[in-house]
């Protein structure tokens, strides 16, 4: 519509209050039906308001209204007292609908403002409590693992940070991240075990001397006996060669896993595998539980291994050979990969059931029974 100067028209078609409001539920919702507020002349109360601004009944701010909203998520509300931070765990229609039931007719966006202001908000659970942090030697038990790393790599000897990354799922599968591409790639709806080739057990032995990783992608479990066969093989095809002199060994691992402090077969084949055979001197130094951020190798090759895969489907056990080779950093990482032969006797186990008894919870429990026998024995 053009409008002349000085001409005065009729401008009903500026004013809304006549139109159906499409949003949804809105006319539907019990805190608008019982009149959250109107325009000039339509007001809930029968009052009136100048210039066209909406009023309600009462006001939204009344201290009735706000009394009666915070006793009302006071039974839900959690947080912490000392920094008056506060959460709900009530939605805002729900808020609305309760207060409209006690004669108050108040909107989710009002809600939303008073929450606010009382310091309420949306928050998400925060990970910030370590276990173990309160612990006396913890600080102790660092400063013990930073005081050896220093006295082997002052001599030349070398240091080795090992641990499993992230089992994967190899086929069709949706892998985490995004990748620039004209058209995603079709994966599977479901990972489901039984439609894979199986399932990449990445182990890494990274050398902070040599800024150099190695990492043996087992396809069976992740043993004591996998990991010091992995580290075995390291030595004799590159630790033996880069350290020629050396005789001792030091090994950084996390407080669990196949080569936590606590597996009584991960020390056996240690001394089995390379202080017998291989002549080493070895000193494992393990971090505190939950601390496994602090393990060099998670942030100086594991976390990059993650970001050159991401968005990729591992589709192949040769796929995720190579995306660990192309692995690479500014620093200069070198990483070599290779597939694991080795099997556990856990894996076999479990396959010889499959095969005779033709049930896969069967044939989990025989391999339940060997592995208790085998560690009895041991």
């Amino acid at each position: 519509m053009v409008c002349g100067a000085g001409d005065i028209q009729d401008r009903t078609w500026r004013d809304c209050a006549n139109e159906p409001d499409y949003r949804d539920g809105r006319k539907n919702h019990l805190a608008w039906a019982q009149g959250v507020g109107s325009r000039v002349g339509g007001a809930a109360d029968g009052s009136s308001a100048i210039g066209g601004r909406w009023t309600t009944g009462g006001g939204k701010k009344t201290p009735e209204i706000i009394a009666d909203l915070t006793s009302l998520v006071e039974e839900f509300t959690g947080g912490d007292p000392m920094m008056e931070r506060k959460w709900v765990r009530l939605s805002l229609s729900q808020l609305s609908l309760e207060l409209a039931q006690g004669g108050h007719a108040v909107s989710p966006t009002t809600i939303s403002r008073l929450l606010d202001e009382s310091n309420y908000a949306l928050r998400a659970n925060v990970k910030s409590t370590e276990p173990g942090s309160n612990h006396p030697d913890r600080n102790i038990q660092f400063e013990y693992i930073t005081q050896k790393k220093d006295e082997f790599q002052a001599v030349g000897l070398p240091v080795i940070s090992v641990d499993t990354k992230k089992k994967e799922l190899i086929g069709n599968f949706k892998n985490a991240g995004r990748v620039w591409c004209q058209e995603a790639e079709q994966v599977n709806g479901h990972d489901f075990a039984s439609q894979s080739e199986g399932r990449a057990v990445p182990y890494g032995i990274y050398d902070l001397s040599r800024n150099s990783a190695s990492v043996c992608v087992g396809r069976s479990a992740d043993t004591p006996e996998f990991a010091v066969d992995a580290i075995a093989r390291w030595w004799e095809t590159e630790g033996a060669a880069a350290y020629p002199k050396a005789d001792r060994l030091l090994i950084l691992a996390d407080a669990g896993g196949s080569n936590g402090a606590r597996p009584r077969l991960w020390k056996k084949q240690l001394q089995k595998h390379l202080a017998d055979r291989l002549g080493l001197t070895v000193t494992v130094c393990h971090y505190p539980t939950g601390c496994s951020k602090y393990n060099p190798i998670e942030h100086r090759l594991f976390s990059y291994i993650s970001i050159n895969w991401a968005g990729k489907p591992l589709r192949t056990f040769d796929t995720v050979l190579n995306f660990i080779r192309d692995t690479t950093t500014t620093t200069g990482l070198k990483v070599k990969a290779f597939l694991a032969s080795f099997i556990s006797q856990l894996t076999l186990f479990r396959r010889a059931g499959s095969q005779l008894l033709g049930h896969r919870h069967v044939a989990n429990i025989v391999a339940l029974i060997a592995t208790m026998y085998s560690i009895k024995q041991d």
